[in-house]
């Protein structure tokens, strides 16, 4: 039995473990049916033309996890921003994790999506925001017809959550192959604000396919920072997809960290409700051997007098693929745009690769719109100089990486989490690059 068999054939067991009587259940029933009638993606798609997933998808993966797997804080203490007071959503194998989590539902919702969907005092904010912008294919209708658990934020008007939000998912590798779908809900009511920190770790080599969808929605005046760190381990994929709509002169802006994994496929896609609004897409890819990461970004403008900027950097060593498709699309009504899109990488072997494809799609007249591609190596008359002045080649060539990449470095707001991923990246160029941000 394939892996769609097996899926569409554990929904009826699945459905038995939860509330059939809740909203929710008509939901997930027409989710599986679109996932039953479209199936996982192939290259055939355009969109995924350059990522195929047969070879994530031939093993046998365990579909519902079991009870915690008991974890001790100093053992994973490295996976978190642990040098900084934050809340902390954490799962093990799919399932919560009390001892290591800490939330609240003083003054902000900061807690988990199974109680969200099943009792009433969240039943409003779950029936105007729950499945209202995740797009209906195949991999998003899966993850919403097994959605159970996930991260439930919720930021009423006027209010500044007081510290960082991190959401972090672990695998254990109890069982020999293992498949997880986290739904996430973030709402962000007008003139509030919030920072979120997300991370998805493997513990083990035995492989683990993460099936991620987050809806984030952004009210007048808020302003939504979130940052994703991708450093996992090769035996371990992501698939992350993440939908986005804002509100009049709201702020939204992704930070995109891929420095690890076997497949990683980010989808992230940005709504644009209202005037005024900026909306931010950054990343920073840095993978070797035959590690496989794809952006694939949407920016849609349907409102006037609005922005969106997007900086990919991608540094490929050894035999890596990259892959960027990012559109941008303007509508008629939507003058005095100003949209810019790069994407900007450096080769370090013959046998690396990146497919890139920038796309504008433009209705409107006024506006003001660019998007850009470079693929090429290290300057070498710039490692001539510093080499001419006692600096090793190693250092060298990873100072030029670190300046490549250094732009998308100095957005993110949280000083903490800036030097976590300074750190991160020097440990992928293999040097100590000696200071801090």
């Amino acid at each position: 039995m394939g892996l769609k068999d097996k899926l569409v054939s554990s929904f009826l067991a699945f459905e038995n473990t939860v509330n059939v009587d809740a909203p929710i259940h008509d939901i997930r029933s027409q989710a599986i049916k679109v996932f039953e009638e479209k199936g996982f993606p192939t290259k055939k798609e355009e969109a995924w033309k350059y990522t195929s997933l047969n070879a994530v998808l031939k093993h046998d993966y365990s579909i519902f996890p079991k009870e915690e797997n008991a974890l001790e804080f100093k053992d994973i203490k490295k996976y978190f921003l642990y040098d900084l007071d934050t809340y902390k959503i954490v799962f093990i194998d799919g399932k919560y994790s009390s001892h290591l989590s800490e939330t609240t539902h003083d003054k902000i919702d900061v807690c988990l999506m199974s109680s969200a969907l099943s009792h009433d005092k969240y039943k409003p904010v779950i029936d105007n925001y729950f499945n209202k912008i995740a797009r209906q294919d195949g991999l998003t209708s899966l993850n919403t017809a097994f959605s159970k658990e996930g991260a439930y934020i919720y930021i009423p008007k006027n209010k500044l959550a007081d510290k960082p939000i991190q959401i972090v998912h672990l695998s254990t590798g109890k069982e020999s192959a293992q498949m997880l779908q986290p739904r996430n809900l973030i709402v962000v009511e007008e003139n509030s604000h919030v920072q979120i920190i997300e991370r998805h770790q493997s513990l083990t080599d035995n492989p683990v396919l993460t099936n991620s969808v987050t809806e984030i929605f952004v009210d007048k005046r808020g302003i939504v920072d979130y940052y994703k760190i991708q450093n996992d381990n090769e035996h371990a994929s992501l698939i992350d997809n993440t939908f986005i709509e804002q509100q009049a002169q709201s702020v939204a802006s992704v930070h995109t960290f891929a420095f690890g994994g076997n497949l990683t496929r980010n989808n992230l896609n940005f709504y644009q409700k209202g005037e005024g609004i900026d909306s931010i897409l950054n990343g920073v890819t840095i993978i070797e051997g035959k590690q496989h990461v794809d952006h694939n970004t949407l920016v849609h403008h349907t409102e006037p007098n609005c922005e969106s900027h997007q900086d990919y950097k991608g540094i490929f060593d050894e035999k890596a693929t990259g892959v960027f498709n990012g559109k941008i699309i303007v509508d008629k009504i939507a003058q005095k745009t100003n949209a810019f899109q790069s994407n900007n990488n450096i080769l370090l072997s013959d046998k690396a690769t990146i497919n890139s494809k920038p796309q504008l799609e433009i209705f409107a007249d006024d506006v003001k719109c660019s998007h850009g591609c470079t693929i090429g190596q290290l300057d070498e008359n710039a490692l001539f100089y510093m080499r001419a002045r006692g600096i090793g080649e190693k250092e060298a060539k990873a100072l030029l990486m670190y300046a490549f990449a250094n732009n998308v470095l100095e957005s993110v707001k949280i000083p903490q989490l800036k030097t976590r991923i300074n750190k991160l990246i020097a440990n992928k160029l293999g040097v100590d690059i000696g200071f801090d941000l």
